[in-house]
């Protein structure tokens, strides 16, 4: 007897059910975190939470969409080790974060599956992330794709709100205010990069760094304006931008030329 399959979730599929619910066309999302300081105001989890609630919105809307998308776990030990000198940070070397990549898109190619979809909330994460979908689609002709949250910064905080500002406060707010302590909240904008002319985040000139190089709490950016309606419709735009982007990610050929 066929099983009805009512979850959106690979993992909680059957062995039985693999080959029935997955197919050439399926999109696997696979979130990446981190664990790793966000200021005295929010938890190590932060980027681990983002990046699970927004890979499961686009998951649930996607298939309400008619879209054949599936949801892995989520990755939340990653590459974060320019928060090392800060307490309660857990990190993968690089080398060792690439393999783990590597391993399971080799597990992925042993599914019906060719299309797998990183939807990332660590910055960290992102060039090795890029590296790596190159190596699946080398060695395993999996079609990759792979987003990184765009950095949105607030009004106060001179385009540099990147680690525990005011976007991601906003959607720590929105998605577990539990979890959030307001009241601990600082700014701490970094100024001298922002003031550099050549040399910045996005700049002509990109330069190494470590989190507590522009403040001991690790926080660039300024948090306390943050509020949960911005929250919800940061949120909300990233899904809806995502669940868009898979009409293209479906059936995307690098090679084919478009009517």
């Amino acid at each position: 007897m066929t099983v009805p399959i009512r979850t959106h979730r690979y993992a909680e599929l059957t062995t039985a059910q693999i080959a029935a619910a997955l197919s050439e066309d399926s999109i696997l999302i696979l979130p990446t975190g981190a664990i790793e300081p966000h200021g005295p105001h929010l938890p190590l989890a932060t980027d681990l939470i983002v990046a699970e609630a927004v890979s499961n919105a686009v998951a649930e809307r996607g298939m309400a969409a008619g879209h054949d998308v599936w949801l892995l776990p989520a990755l939340g030990y990653t590459k974060s080790d320019e928060h090392a000198k800060l307490p309660g940070t857990m990190w993968l070397r690089a080398s060792t974060l690439f393999e783990t990549i590597v391993d399971i898109g080799a597990c992925v190619a042993q599914t019906p599956a060719r299309r797998l979809l990183f939807l990332n909330a660590h910055g960290g994460n992102s060039a090795l992330i890029e590296v790596a979908a190159r190596e699946l689609r080398r060695r395993f002709d999996l079609q990759t794709f792979f987003a990184s949250g765009p950095a949105q910064p607030g009004p106060t905080e001179r385009g540099l709100g990147i680690h525990a500002g005011w976007a991601e406060t906003s959607m720590m707010l929105y998605l577990r205010p539990d979890l959030v302590h307001m009241d601990r909240a600082e700014s701490s904008v970094a100024v001298a990069v922002a003031d550099s002319v050549h040399v910045g985040f996005t700049k002509t000139v990109k330069f190494g760094w470590l989190s507590t190089d522009f403040a001991e709490s690790g926080v660039i950016g300024d948090p306390t304006g943050a509020r949960p309606d911005i929250g919800e419709k940061l949120f909300d735009e990233r899904v809806d931008t995502l669940v868009a982007a898979l009409d293209e990610i479906a059936d995307f050929d690098p090679g084919r030329v478009r009517a």
